[in-house]
Protein backbone atom coordinates (compact mmCIF):
# COMPACT_ATOMS: atom_id res chain seq x y z
CA UNK A 1 0.00 0.00 0.00
CA UNK A 2 1.19 3.53 -0.70
CA UNK A 3 0.78 6.44 1.72
CA UNK A 4 -2.43 7.69 0.14
CA UNK A 5 -4.01 4.24 0.34
CA UNK A 6 -3.06 3.97 4.03
CA UNK A 7 -4.50 7.43 4.78
CA UNK A 8 -7.61 6.78 2.68
CA UNK A 9 -8.36 3.59 4.64
CA UNK A 10 -7.85 5.35 8.00
CA UNK A 11 -10.10 8.31 7.05
CA UNK A 12 -12.72 6.02 5.51
CA UNK A 13 -13.11 4.09 8.78
CA UNK A 14 -14.07 7.39 10.42
CA UNK A 15 -16.40 8.74 7.67
CA UNK A 16 -17.87 5.62 6.02
CA UNK A 17 -21.42 6.74 6.74
CA UNK A 18 -20.87 9.70 4.43
CA UNK A 19 -18.13 8.86 1.89
CA UNK A 20 -17.02 5.73 0.03
CA UNK A 21 -13.37 4.65 0.04
CA UNK A 22 -12.82 5.79 -3.61
CA UNK A 23 -14.41 9.18 -2.76
CA UNK A 24 -12.01 9.61 0.17
CA UNK A 25 -9.06 8.61 -2.02
CA UNK A 26 -10.02 11.17 -4.69
CA UNK A 27 -10.07 13.98 -2.11
CA UNK A 28 -6.57 13.34 -0.77
CA UNK A 29 -3.82 15.81 -1.67
CA UNK A 30 -0.02 15.92 -1.68
CA UNK A 31 1.02 18.85 0.54
CA UNK A 32 3.27 21.39 -1.19
CA UNK A 33 5.58 21.59 1.84
CA UNK A 34 7.05 18.74 3.92
CA UNK A 35 6.08 20.79 7.00
CA UNK A 36 2.46 19.97 6.18
CA UNK A 37 3.02 16.22 6.30
CA UNK A 38 2.94 13.50 3.67
CA UNK A 39 -0.76 13.43 2.79
CA UNK A 40 -3.54 15.96 3.42
CA UNK A 41 -7.31 15.43 3.69
CA UNK A 42 -9.55 18.50 3.14
CA UNK A 43 -12.88 18.24 5.01
CA UNK A 44 -14.98 20.62 2.85
CA UNK A 45 -16.83 17.69 1.22
CA UNK A 46 -18.21 16.68 4.64
CA UNK A 47 -19.57 20.11 5.63
CA UNK A 48 -23.05 19.53 4.18
CA UNK A 49 -23.49 16.05 5.68
CA UNK A 50 -22.09 16.99 9.12
CA UNK A 51 -23.71 20.48 9.12
CA UNK A 52 -20.59 21.87 10.71
CA UNK A 53 -17.72 24.13 9.69
CA UNK A 54 -14.87 22.25 7.94
CA UNK A 55 -12.43 23.38 10.68
CA UNK A 56 -14.61 21.78 13.39
CA UNK A 57 -15.02 18.59 11.33
CA UNK A 58 -11.23 18.33 10.97
CA UNK A 59 -10.70 18.70 14.72
CA UNK A 60 -13.33 16.04 15.53
CA UNK A 61 -12.06 13.59 12.90
CA UNK A 62 -8.52 13.85 14.27
CA UNK A 63 -9.84 12.40 17.53
CA UNK A 64 -11.59 9.47 15.80
CA UNK A 65 -8.91 8.32 13.33
CA UNK A 66 -6.71 5.33 14.27
CA UNK A 67 -3.16 6.73 14.54
CA UNK A 68 -1.29 3.40 14.43
CA UNK A 69 0.26 4.08 11.01
CA UNK A 70 1.10 7.73 11.69
CA UNK A 71 3.73 9.68 13.62
CA UNK A 72 1.10 12.37 14.11
CA UNK A 73 -2.01 13.93 12.59
CA UNK A 74 -2.08 17.73 12.61
CA UNK A 75 -5.20 19.84 12.22
CA UNK A 76 -4.57 23.00 10.19
CA UNK A 77 -7.84 24.81 9.62
CA UNK A 78 -10.07 22.56 7.47
CA UNK A 79 -7.16 20.20 6.66
CA UNK A 80 -5.98 17.03 8.35
CA UNK A 81 -2.24 16.64 7.69
CA UNK A 82 -0.92 13.10 8.05
CA UNK A 83 2.71 12.42 8.93
CA UNK A 84 3.56 8.79 8.16
CA UNK A 85 5.65 6.60 10.48
CA UNK A 86 8.95 6.71 8.58
CA UNK A 87 10.32 3.49 10.08
CA UNK A 88 7.20 1.50 9.17
CA UNK A 89 6.96 2.80 5.59
CA UNK A 90 10.70 2.69 4.85
CA UNK A 91 10.88 -0.88 6.14
CA UNK A 92 7.91 -1.89 3.96
CA UNK A 93 9.28 -0.20 0.79
CA UNK A 94 12.87 -1.42 1.16
CA UNK A 95 11.69 -4.97 1.84
CA UNK A 96 9.42 -4.96 -1.20
CA UNK A 97 12.17 -3.67 -3.53
CA UNK A 98 14.68 -6.14 -2.05
CA UNK A 99 12.24 -8.97 -2.82
CA UNK A 100 10.87 -7.86 -6.19
CA UNK A 101 14.01 -6.10 -7.53
CA UNK A 102 13.46 -4.96 -11.15
CA UNK A 103 9.89 -6.34 -11.04
CA UNK A 104 8.84 -3.70 -8.49
CA UNK A 105 6.04 -1.79 -10.22
CA UNK A 106 5.17 -4.68 -12.57
CA UNK A 107 1.48 -5.34 -13.18
CA UNK A 108 -0.69 -7.86 -15.03
CA UNK A 109 -3.33 -5.27 -15.94
CA UNK A 110 -2.58 -5.71 -19.66
CA UNK A 111 -3.60 -9.37 -19.50
CA UNK A 112 -1.12 -10.17 -22.34
CA UNK A 113 -3.28 -8.22 -24.80
CA UNK A 114 -1.59 -7.31 -28.11
CA UNK A 115 -0.81 -3.63 -28.68
CA UNK A 116 0.40 -2.66 -32.15
CA UNK A 117 2.73 0.36 -32.21
CA UNK A 118 3.24 2.10 -35.56
CA UNK A 119 6.56 3.95 -35.16
CA UNK A 120 9.72 5.30 -36.84
CA UNK A 121 8.63 4.75 -40.50
CA UNK A 122 11.46 6.32 -42.53
CA UNK A 123 11.33 6.59 -46.33
CA UNK A 124 13.37 4.12 -48.36
CA UNK A 125 16.39 5.66 -50.13
CA UNK A 126 16.40 8.64 -47.79
CA UNK A 127 18.55 9.00 -44.67
CA UNK A 128 17.22 8.74 -41.13
CA UNK A 129 17.38 12.28 -39.82
CA UNK A 130 16.94 13.75 -36.34
CA UNK A 131 13.29 14.17 -37.35
CA UNK A 132 12.84 10.37 -37.09
CA UNK A 133 14.33 10.18 -33.60
CA UNK A 134 11.19 11.15 -31.70
CA UNK A 135 8.81 8.57 -33.21
CA UNK A 136 11.45 5.84 -32.79
CA UNK A 137 12.41 6.41 -29.15
CA UNK A 138 8.93 7.42 -27.92
CA UNK A 139 7.44 4.31 -29.54
CA UNK A 140 10.18 2.08 -28.13
CA UNK A 141 9.78 3.46 -24.59
CA UNK A 142 5.98 3.08 -24.72
CA UNK A 143 6.47 -0.55 -25.77
CA UNK A 144 8.75 -1.18 -22.75
CA UNK A 145 6.34 0.55 -20.35
CA UNK A 146 3.32 -1.38 -21.67
CA UNK A 147 5.27 -4.63 -21.44
CA UNK A 148 5.98 -3.90 -17.76
CA UNK A 149 2.25 -3.73 -17.01
CA UNK A 150 1.39 -6.94 -18.83
CA UNK A 151 0.67 -6.01 -22.45
CA UNK A 152 2.31 -7.64 -25.46
CA UNK A 153 3.65 -4.79 -27.65
CA UNK A 154 4.11 -5.37 -31.40
CA UNK A 155 6.41 -2.74 -32.94
CA UNK A 156 5.68 -2.00 -36.59
CA UNK A 157 8.02 -0.01 -38.83
CA UNK A 158 5.57 1.16 -41.52
CA UNK A 159 8.25 1.96 -44.10
CA UNK A 160 7.72 4.58 -46.79
CA UNK A 161 8.55 2.08 -49.54
CA UNK A 162 6.15 2.93 -52.36
CA UNK A 163 5.25 5.84 -54.60
CA UNK A 164 6.23 7.76 -57.74
CA UNK A 165 9.65 8.56 -56.27
CA UNK A 166 10.70 4.99 -57.09
CA UNK A 167 10.08 5.66 -60.78
CA UNK A 168 12.39 8.67 -60.51
CA UNK A 169 14.99 6.65 -58.64
CA UNK A 170 14.99 3.86 -61.21
CA UNK A 171 15.46 6.39 -64.05
CA UNK A 172 18.28 8.14 -62.17
CA UNK A 173 20.03 4.86 -61.32
CA UNK A 174 19.83 3.53 -64.89
CA UNK A 175 21.15 6.81 -66.34
CA UNK A 176 23.80 7.93 -63.85
CA UNK A 177 24.17 5.28 -61.13
CA UNK A 178 26.47 2.36 -60.47
CA UNK A 179 26.02 -0.82 -58.46
CA UNK A 180 29.39 -0.36 -56.69
CA UNK A 181 28.52 3.13 -55.45
CA UNK A 182 25.08 2.10 -54.18
CA UNK A 183 26.56 -0.91 -52.36
CA UNK A 184 29.34 1.23 -50.84
CA UNK A 185 27.05 3.98 -49.53
CA UNK A 186 23.42 3.00 -50.20
CA UNK A 187 21.52 5.91 -48.68
CA UNK A 188 23.92 8.67 -49.66
CA UNK A 189 24.19 7.42 -53.24
CA UNK A 190 20.45 6.87 -53.69
CA UNK A 191 19.73 10.31 -52.24
CA UNK A 192 22.36 11.85 -54.56
CA UNK A 193 20.71 10.17 -57.56
CA UNK A 194 17.26 11.34 -56.45
CA UNK A 195 18.50 14.95 -56.09
CA UNK A 196 20.27 14.73 -59.47
CA UNK A 197 17.02 13.58 -61.09
CA UNK A 198 15.15 16.63 -59.75
CA UNK A 199 17.89 19.02 -60.85
CA UNK A 200 17.98 17.62 -64.40
CA UNK A 201 14.18 17.33 -64.69
CA UNK A 202 13.96 21.11 -64.42
CA UNK A 203 15.54 21.46 -67.86
CA UNK A 204 14.59 18.01 -69.18
CA UNK A 205 10.88 17.59 -68.32
CA UNK A 206 10.71 14.38 -70.37
CA UNK A 207 12.50 12.68 -67.43
CA UNK A 208 9.24 12.92 -65.46
CA UNK A 209 7.44 10.99 -68.21
CA UNK A 210 10.13 8.29 -68.04
CA UNK A 211 9.75 8.13 -64.25
CA UNK A 212 5.97 7.74 -64.51
CA UNK A 213 6.45 4.96 -67.07
CA UNK A 214 8.89 3.10 -64.77
CA UNK A 215 6.58 3.45 -61.77
CA UNK A 216 3.72 2.06 -63.89
CA UNK A 217 5.96 -0.91 -64.73
CA UNK A 218 6.67 -1.31 -61.02
CA UNK A 219 2.95 -1.30 -60.23
CA UNK A 220 2.46 -3.95 -62.91
CA UNK A 221 5.14 -6.21 -61.31
CA UNK A 222 7.62 -5.77 -64.17
CA UNK A 223 10.59 -8.02 -63.36
CA UNK A 224 13.36 -5.41 -63.83
CA UNK A 225 11.48 -2.61 -62.02
CA UNK A 226 10.56 -4.93 -59.13
CA UNK A 227 14.15 -6.22 -58.89
CA UNK A 228 15.55 -2.69 -58.59
CA UNK A 229 12.87 -1.67 -56.07
CA UNK A 230 13.62 -4.71 -53.87
CA UNK A 231 17.34 -3.96 -54.06
CA UNK A 232 16.89 -0.27 -53.12
CA UNK A 233 14.68 -1.38 -50.21
CA UNK A 234 17.06 -4.02 -48.85
CA UNK A 235 20.13 -1.75 -49.15
CA UNK A 236 18.26 1.04 -47.36
CA UNK A 237 17.15 -1.33 -44.60
CA UNK A 238 20.77 -2.39 -43.99
CA UNK A 239 21.64 1.27 -43.38
CA UNK A 240 18.57 1.88 -41.22
CA UNK A 241 19.38 -1.17 -39.11
CA UNK A 242 22.84 0.21 -38.31
CA UNK A 243 21.10 3.16 -36.61
CA UNK A 244 18.41 1.01 -34.99
CA UNK A 245 21.23 -1.16 -33.66
CA UNK A 246 22.91 1.92 -32.12
CA UNK A 247 19.60 2.85 -30.46
CA UNK A 248 18.97 -0.83 -29.58
CA UNK A 249 15.48 -0.66 -31.09
CA UNK A 250 14.04 -3.76 -32.76
CA UNK A 251 10.85 -4.25 -34.76
CA UNK A 252 8.38 -7.09 -35.09
CA UNK A 253 7.30 -6.04 -38.58
CA UNK A 254 8.73 -4.00 -41.46
CA UNK A 255 5.50 -4.13 -43.46
CA UNK A 256 5.43 -0.76 -45.18
CA UNK A 257 3.24 0.98 -47.71
CA UNK A 258 3.97 -1.54 -50.49
CA UNK A 259 2.66 -4.42 -48.37
CA UNK A 260 -0.87 -3.04 -48.67
CA UNK A 261 -0.92 -2.63 -52.49
CA UNK A 262 -3.06 -5.74 -52.97
CA UNK A 263 -5.23 -5.09 -49.90
CA UNK A 264 -6.79 -1.74 -50.81
CA UNK A 265 -9.38 -3.03 -53.30
CA UNK A 266 -11.10 -4.90 -50.49
CA UNK A 267 -11.48 -1.68 -48.48
CA UNK A 268 -12.88 0.23 -51.46
CA UNK A 269 -15.36 -2.63 -52.11
CA UNK A 270 -16.41 -2.62 -48.44
CA UNK A 271 -17.00 1.15 -48.58
CA UNK A 272 -19.08 0.70 -51.73
CA UNK A 273 -21.13 -2.13 -50.22
CA UNK A 274 -21.85 -0.04 -47.14
CA UNK A 275 -22.90 2.87 -49.43
CA UNK A 276 -20.33 5.14 -47.84
CA UNK A 277 -18.57 6.26 -51.02
CA UNK A 278 -19.73 9.43 -52.71
CA UNK A 279 -18.48 11.06 -55.91
CA UNK A 280 -17.21 14.62 -55.59
CA UNK A 281 -15.57 16.39 -58.58
CA UNK A 282 -14.72 12.99 -60.04
CA UNK A 283 -13.06 11.75 -56.82
CA UNK A 284 -14.41 9.13 -54.39
CA UNK A 285 -14.92 10.43 -50.84
CA UNK A 286 -16.46 9.47 -47.48
CA UNK A 287 -18.51 12.31 -45.99
CA UNK A 288 -17.46 12.92 -42.35
CA UNK A 289 -19.52 16.05 -41.69
CA UNK A 290 -21.21 14.48 -38.66
CA UNK A 291 -17.75 14.15 -37.05
CA UNK A 292 -17.02 17.80 -37.90
CA UNK A 293 -14.22 16.62 -40.21
CA UNK A 294 -13.35 17.25 -43.85
CA UNK A 295 -14.35 14.47 -46.30
CA UNK A 296 -11.92 11.53 -46.47
CA UNK A 297 -10.54 11.32 -50.01
CA UNK A 298 -10.42 7.59 -50.85
CA UNK A 299 -9.70 7.68 -54.60
CA UNK A 300 -8.52 10.54 -56.81
CA UNK A 301 -10.34 11.33 -60.04
CA UNK A 302 -7.66 9.32 -61.94
CA UNK A 303 -8.43 6.24 -59.80
CA UNK A 304 -5.24 6.48 -57.68
CA UNK A 305 -5.66 5.54 -54.02
CA UNK A 306 -4.36 7.72 -51.19
CA UNK A 307 -2.67 7.40 -47.83
CA UNK A 308 -5.96 6.97 -45.99
CA UNK A 309 -6.96 4.04 -48.24
CA UNK A 310 -3.67 2.37 -47.38
CA UNK A 311 -4.04 3.15 -43.67
CA UNK A 312 -7.58 1.71 -43.66
CA UNK A 313 -6.14 -1.49 -45.18
CA UNK A 314 -3.34 -1.49 -42.60
CA UNK A 315 -5.76 -1.04 -39.69
CA UNK A 316 -7.95 -3.88 -40.97
CA UNK A 317 -4.93 -6.15 -41.56
CA UNK A 318 -3.52 -5.46 -38.07
CA UNK A 319 -6.84 -6.19 -36.38
CA UNK A 320 -7.12 -9.51 -38.22
CA UNK A 321 -3.45 -10.45 -37.84
CA UNK A 322 -2.89 -9.42 -34.21
CA UNK A 323 -6.42 -8.96 -32.78
CA UNK A 324 -5.05 -5.93 -30.94
CA UNK A 325 -6.62 -4.54 -27.78
CA UNK A 326 -5.02 -1.21 -28.65
CA UNK A 327 -3.44 0.14 -31.81
CA UNK A 328 -1.04 3.07 -31.35
CA UNK A 329 0.34 5.45 -33.98
CA UNK A 330 3.42 7.37 -32.81
CA UNK A 331 3.32 10.03 -35.50
CA UNK A 332 3.95 13.80 -35.47
CA UNK A 333 1.37 16.31 -34.31
CA UNK A 334 0.75 17.57 -37.85
CA UNK A 335 -0.98 14.27 -38.75
CA UNK A 336 -3.73 14.55 -36.12
CA UNK A 337 -6.40 15.42 -38.73
CA UNK A 338 -5.50 12.33 -40.77
CA UNK A 339 -5.94 9.99 -37.79
CA UNK A 340 -9.26 11.58 -36.83
CA UNK A 341 -10.46 10.87 -40.38
CA UNK A 342 -9.06 7.33 -40.28
CA UNK A 343 -10.92 6.49 -37.07
CA UNK A 344 -14.12 8.16 -38.29
CA UNK A 345 -14.18 6.18 -41.57
CA UNK A 346 -13.63 2.90 -39.67
CA UNK A 347 -16.40 3.89 -37.27
CA UNK A 348 -18.69 4.51 -40.28
CA UNK A 349 -17.76 1.03 -41.49
CA UNK A 350 -19.12 -0.27 -38.13
CA UNK A 351 -15.67 -1.28 -36.84
CA UNK A 352 -16.08 -0.31 -33.18
CA UNK A 353 -12.54 -1.50 -32.45
CA UNK A 354 -11.46 1.79 -34.04
CA UNK A 355 -12.15 3.29 -30.58
CA UNK A 356 -8.99 1.50 -29.42
CA UNK A 357 -6.85 3.20 -32.07
CA UNK A 358 -4.82 6.04 -30.54
CA UNK A 359 -2.74 8.69 -32.30
CA UNK A 360 0.23 9.56 -30.05
CA UNK A 361 1.43 12.93 -31.35
CA UNK A 362 4.66 14.71 -30.47
CA UNK A 363 6.27 18.12 -30.96
CA UNK A 364 9.30 19.14 -33.00
CA UNK A 365 13.00 19.15 -32.21
CA UNK A 366 14.40 22.63 -32.84
CA UNK A 367 17.90 24.10 -33.01
CA UNK A 368 18.23 27.69 -31.78
CA UNK A 369 14.44 27.87 -31.92
CA UNK A 370 14.24 26.84 -35.59
CA UNK A 371 12.93 23.56 -36.98
CA UNK A 372 15.75 21.02 -36.98
CA UNK A 373 15.78 20.05 -40.62
CA UNK A 374 18.81 21.65 -42.23
CA UNK A 375 22.40 22.45 -41.40
CA UNK A 376 24.44 24.09 -44.13
CA UNK A 377 21.66 23.02 -46.48
CA UNK A 378 21.92 19.40 -45.38
CA UNK A 379 19.67 17.13 -43.36
CA UNK A 380 20.84 16.65 -39.77
CA UNK A 381 21.66 12.94 -39.87
CA UNK A 382 20.79 10.94 -36.77
CA UNK A 383 23.83 8.69 -37.18
CA UNK A 384 26.17 11.71 -37.14
CA UNK A 385 24.49 13.09 -33.99
CA UNK A 386 24.78 9.72 -32.19
CA UNK A 387 28.47 9.36 -33.14
CA UNK A 388 29.20 12.91 -32.00
CA UNK A 389 27.39 12.22 -28.71
CA UNK A 390 29.55 9.12 -28.18
CA UNK A 391 32.72 11.18 -28.76
CA UNK A 392 31.63 13.84 -26.27
CA UNK A 393 30.82 11.17 -23.68
CA UNK A 394 34.19 9.51 -24.25
CA UNK A 395 36.05 12.80 -23.63
CA UNK A 396 34.27 13.32 -20.32
CA UNK A 397 34.86 9.72 -19.20
CA UNK A 398 38.53 10.09 -20.16
CA UNK A 399 38.77 13.15 -17.88
CA UNK A 400 36.80 11.71 -14.96
CA UNK A 401 37.89 8.07 -15.00
CA UNK A 402 40.82 7.44 -17.39
CA UNK A 403 41.40 3.93 -15.98
CA UNK A 404 37.87 2.71 -16.72
CA UNK A 405 38.43 -0.67 -18.47
CA UNK A 406 35.55 -0.58 -21.02
CA UNK A 407 35.55 3.13 -21.88
CA UNK A 408 34.35 2.69 -25.49
CA UNK A 409 31.32 0.62 -24.49
CA UNK A 410 30.38 2.98 -21.64
CA UNK A 411 30.85 6.03 -23.92
CA UNK A 412 28.41 4.45 -26.37
CA UNK A 413 25.86 3.77 -23.61
CA UNK A 414 26.25 7.28 -22.19
CA UNK A 415 26.36 9.18 -25.51
CA UNK A 416 23.47 7.41 -27.24
CA UNK A 417 21.58 7.23 -23.93
CA UNK A 418 21.99 11.00 -23.50
CA UNK A 419 20.30 11.71 -26.86
CA UNK A 420 17.43 9.29 -26.09
CA UNK A 421 16.97 10.59 -22.53
CA UNK A 422 16.93 14.22 -23.62
CA UNK A 423 14.16 13.48 -26.09
CA UNK A 424 12.09 11.52 -23.57
CA UNK A 425 12.45 13.83 -20.57
CA UNK A 426 10.46 16.46 -22.49
CA UNK A 427 6.67 16.18 -22.48
CA UNK A 428 6.14 14.59 -25.88
CA UNK A 429 3.74 17.30 -27.13
CA UNK A 430 6.27 20.05 -26.45
CA UNK A 431 8.80 21.29 -28.99
CA UNK A 432 12.31 21.36 -27.53
CA UNK A 433 15.65 22.85 -28.46
CA UNK A 434 18.56 20.49 -29.06
CA UNK A 435 22.09 21.40 -27.99
CA UNK A 436 24.37 18.35 -28.02
CA UNK A 437 26.93 19.75 -25.53
CA UNK A 438 24.19 20.30 -22.94
CA UNK A 439 22.54 16.94 -23.69
CA UNK A 440 25.73 14.95 -22.92
CA UNK A 441 26.71 16.88 -19.77
CA UNK A 442 27.16 14.88 -16.57
CA UNK A 443 25.52 17.67 -14.55
CA UNK A 444 21.97 19.00 -14.72
CA UNK A 445 18.80 17.16 -15.64
CA UNK A 446 20.46 14.87 -18.19
CA UNK A 447 20.70 11.16 -18.92
CA UNK A 448 24.43 11.06 -18.00
CA UNK A 449 23.57 12.67 -14.62
CA UNK A 450 21.10 9.87 -13.84
CA UNK A 451 23.54 7.21 -15.14
CA UNK A 452 26.38 8.73 -13.09
CA UNK A 453 24.20 8.70 -9.96
CA UNK A 454 23.46 5.01 -10.54
CA UNK A 455 27.18 4.25 -10.98
CA UNK A 456 28.01 6.23 -7.81
CA UNK A 457 25.44 4.24 -5.81
CA UNK A 458 26.80 0.97 -7.23
CA UNK A 459 30.34 1.93 -6.15
CA UNK A 460 29.10 2.50 -2.57
CA UNK A 461 27.56 -0.99 -2.51
CA UNK A 462 30.78 -2.46 -3.96
CA UNK A 463 32.95 -0.66 -1.40
CA UNK A 464 30.75 -1.95 1.44
CA UNK A 465 30.57 -5.43 -0.14
CA UNK A 466 26.83 -5.23 0.60
CA UNK A 467 24.26 -7.79 -0.52
CA UNK A 468 20.66 -6.97 0.30
CA UNK A 469 18.72 -9.55 2.35
CA UNK A 470 15.05 -9.70 1.27
CA UNK A 471 14.07 -11.12 4.68
CA UNK A 472 15.86 -8.47 6.79
CA UNK A 473 14.14 -5.46 8.38
CA UNK A 474 15.65 -2.18 7.16
CA UNK A 475 14.10 0.90 8.79
CA UNK A 476 15.08 4.56 8.45
CA UNK A 477 13.56 7.71 9.96
CA UNK A 478 15.68 10.71 8.86
CA UNK A 479 14.26 13.46 6.63
CA UNK A 480 16.68 13.01 3.69
CA UNK A 481 16.12 9.27 3.37
CA UNK A 482 12.36 9.87 3.69
CA UNK A 483 12.34 11.98 0.50
CA UNK A 484 13.91 9.03 -1.35
CA UNK A 485 11.58 6.48 0.24
CA UNK A 486 8.51 8.43 -0.91
CA UNK A 487 9.85 8.58 -4.48
CA UNK A 488 10.60 4.84 -4.47
CA UNK A 489 7.21 4.03 -2.94
CA UNK A 490 5.42 5.98 -5.69
CA UNK A 491 7.06 3.95 -8.47
CA UNK A 492 4.14 1.61 -9.32
CA UNK A 493 1.88 4.70 -9.67
CA UNK A 494 4.51 6.44 -11.83
CA UNK A 495 4.66 3.45 -14.19
CA UNK A 496 0.85 3.35 -14.45
CA UNK A 497 0.67 7.09 -15.09
CA UNK A 498 3.28 6.83 -17.88
CA UNK A 499 1.32 3.96 -19.44
CA UNK A 500 -2.10 5.64 -19.16
CA UNK A 501 -0.82 8.87 -20.73
CA UNK A 502 1.59 7.23 -23.22
CA UNK A 503 4.11 9.63 -21.73
CA UNK A 504 7.71 8.42 -21.20
CA UNK A 505 8.65 11.83 -19.70
CA UNK A 506 6.85 10.72 -16.50
CA UNK A 507 9.51 8.00 -16.10
CA UNK A 508 12.41 10.28 -17.07
CA UNK A 509 11.35 12.98 -14.60
CA UNK A 510 10.97 10.37 -11.85
CA UNK A 511 14.55 9.18 -12.49
CA UNK A 512 15.83 12.77 -12.23
CA UNK A 513 13.97 13.32 -8.93
CA UNK A 514 15.34 10.05 -7.48
CA UNK A 515 18.88 10.97 -8.60
CA UNK A 516 18.60 14.46 -7.09
CA UNK A 517 17.18 13.15 -3.80
CA UNK A 518 19.90 10.51 -3.59
CA UNK A 519 22.73 12.99 -4.26
CA UNK A 520 21.32 15.30 -1.58
CA UNK A 521 21.15 12.35 0.82
CA UNK A 522 24.72 11.29 -0.01
CA UNK A 523 25.99 14.84 0.58
CA UNK A 524 24.39 14.98 4.05
CA UNK A 525 24.79 11.40 5.26
CA UNK A 526 27.81 9.24 6.01
CA UNK A 527 26.42 6.04 4.52
CA UNK A 528 29.30 3.75 5.51
CA UNK A 529 29.71 4.84 9.13
CA UNK A 530 29.59 1.82 11.44
CA UNK A 531 26.35 2.01 13.46
CA UNK A 532 23.09 0.10 13.85
CA UNK A 533 21.53 1.76 10.75
CA UNK A 534 24.40 1.11 8.33
CA UNK A 535 22.67 -1.86 6.66
CA UNK A 536 19.41 0.07 6.37
CA UNK A 537 21.24 2.94 4.65
CA UNK A 538 22.91 0.48 2.28
CA UNK A 539 19.52 -1.16 1.59
CA UNK A 540 18.30 2.31 0.59
CA UNK A 541 21.31 2.75 -1.73
CA UNK A 542 20.55 -0.67 -3.24
CA UNK A 543 16.88 0.28 -3.79
CA UNK A 544 17.99 3.48 -5.56
CA UNK A 545 20.20 1.47 -7.97
CA UNK A 546 17.27 -0.89 -8.72
CA UNK A 547 14.78 1.89 -9.49
CA UNK A 548 17.22 4.11 -11.44
CA UNK A 549 18.25 1.15 -13.58
CA UNK A 550 14.61 0.23 -14.22
CA UNK A 551 13.66 3.85 -14.97
CA UNK A 552 16.46 4.04 -17.54
CA UNK A 553 15.56 0.63 -19.00
CA UNK A 554 11.98 1.76 -19.60
CA UNK A 555 13.39 4.68 -21.61
CA UNK A 556 15.63 2.39 -23.67
CA UNK A 557 18.80 3.63 -21.90
CA UNK A 558 21.59 1.62 -20.21
CA UNK A 559 22.71 2.07 -16.59
CA UNK A 560 26.48 1.36 -16.52
CA UNK A 561 27.81 0.11 -13.17
CA UNK A 562 30.95 2.21 -13.54
CA UNK A 563 31.51 5.53 -15.30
Amino acid sequence: MNNKEIVAQAVFEAVKENLTLPEVARLLENPKSVDHGDVAFPTFALAKAFRKAPQQIAAELAEKIDTTAFEKIEVVGPYLNFFMKKEVISSMVLKQIAKEAKHFGDSTIGNEGNVTIDMSSPNIAKPISMGHLRSTVIGNSISLILSKIGYNPIKINHLGDWGTQFGKLIVAYKKWGSEEKVKAEPINELLRLYVEFHEKAETEPELNDEARAWFKRLEEDDEEALGLWKWFRSESLKEFNKIYSMLEVEFDSYNGEAFYNDKMDEVVTMLEEKHLLQTSEGAEIVDLEKYDLNPALIKKSDGATLYITRDLSAALYRKREYNFVKSLYVVGNEQSGHFKQLKAVLKEMSFDWSDEMVHIPFGLITKDGKKLSTRKGKIVLLEEVLNEAKDLAFKQIQEKNPDLPNKEEVAHQVGVGAVIFHDLKNDRLNNFDFNLEEVVRFEGETGPYVQYTHARAMSILEKANFMVDPEAVYALNDADSWEIIKLLQSYPEVVMQAADQYEPSVIAKHSIRVAQAFNKYYAHTKVLVEDEQKDARLALVHAVTVILKEDLRLLGVHAPNKM
